[in-house]
């Protein structure tokens, strides 16, 4: 429930996470609500820092370049794979996905988009069938989900960005392995250096815990 909340904004980056608040809110004791806190914090979601608390990590420009850093490699390698599976399996679910992806631009739908966005994302991940890669899917929620607003997603990047996974789709679909991971990799890099080029960002830390904003 904790991760689902960071992830739709309820609690936005860099928001305390109060553990009295939080356990009678969900009514639960502090130990179970302690140790989802670490589990958070090793999906890299929440910071826990001694004396003061746990906070939903910080969306800085630094921070989603060294995520994205990573995304880069993730993304590429599972490409990847994705492409070295059967054909049938390969097709699965990407089509819908990115069919939605343009059916949120116009009228343009950040919230939708991104909601397909990271299942598409999602799905090549698990199209690998590879549990290492599976484990790293967090990183994709956590970059276009919990991070952003710092990204400040904008109709024409998201038209881009269609097109880019329409082509990554294509490749892994005709089991075009090298095609895949470089159109993978070049994706996310495009990405990194839009952010490098940003002015510096930085994020409202210390928001209190907000209510729910019934936003897509």
């Amino acid at each position: 429930m904790l991760r689902e909340r960071i992830y739709t904004g309820r609690y936005p980056a860099g928001a305390r996470l109060p553990q009295q608040q939080l356990s009678t809110e969900l009514g639960v004791s502090r130990t179970p609500l302690r140790e989802a806190l670490r589990a958070l914090e090793q999906d890299g979601l929440v910071r826990l820092d001694s004396g003061q608390g746990a906070r939903v990590v910080t969306g800085d420009v630094p921070t989603l370049l060294a995520a994205y850093e990573l995304r880069a490699v993730v993304d590429g390698l599972a490409a990847r794979l994705a492409a070295r599976r059967p054909a049938a399996a390969r097709a699965a679910r990407l089509d819908r996905l990115i069919a939605e992806q343009r059916a949120a631009l116009d009228p343009w739908a950040p919230g939708l988009y991104t909601r397909a966005n990271v299942e598409f994302h999602e799905q090549i991940v698990h199209l690998t069938g590879n549990e290492f890669v599976i484990a790293q899917a967090p990183i994709l929620r956590m970059t276009a989900q919990v991070f952003a607003p710092v990204a400040l997603i904008e109709r024409a990047g998201a038209s881009r960005a269609v097109g880019e996974h329409e082509a990554i789709h294509d490749a892994i679909v005709s089991g075009a392995t090298v095609d895949a991971e470089r159109l993978a990799r070049a994706h996310i890099d495009s990405t990194i250096e839009q952010l490098r080029r940003k002015p510096a960002l930085g994020t409202e830390v210390g928001r209190p815990l907000s209510r729910p904003s019934h936003r897509e």
